[in-house]
């Protein structure tokens, strides 16, 4: 059995009218209902923001460089040599 937390809530009584209106036409609890609900909301929000989204243009721009020889510039190429020689050490 998975770990259970507690979660108190406070809504005005028109609210709570309206959840428990729609948690009985579903035949389940007020707090099965919002349990429900809030978990189906998070979930779309954080597939949504999971998801990066971009232009047909900026796709292949990644595309190409992902696909690309990888060419240090001067900063990191110096990096790399600075760790080289750690690395030695």
């Amino acid at each position: 059995m998975s770990a259970v937390a507690r979660f108190d809530l406070k809504m005005d009584t028109e609210d709570k009218d309206v959840v428990a209106r729609a948690a009985a036409l579903m035949g389940i609890t007020m707090a099965a209902f919002v349990r429900t609900a809030a978990k189906e909301k998070a979930q779309e929000l954080l597939d949504r923001e999971s998801r990066i989204t971009m232009s047909a243009h900026d796709f292949q721009a990644f595309t190409k460089a992902l696909n690309g020889a990888f060419k240090p510039n001067a900063a990191l190429q110096s990096a790399m040599n600075v760790a080289r020689e750690v690395n030695r050490a």
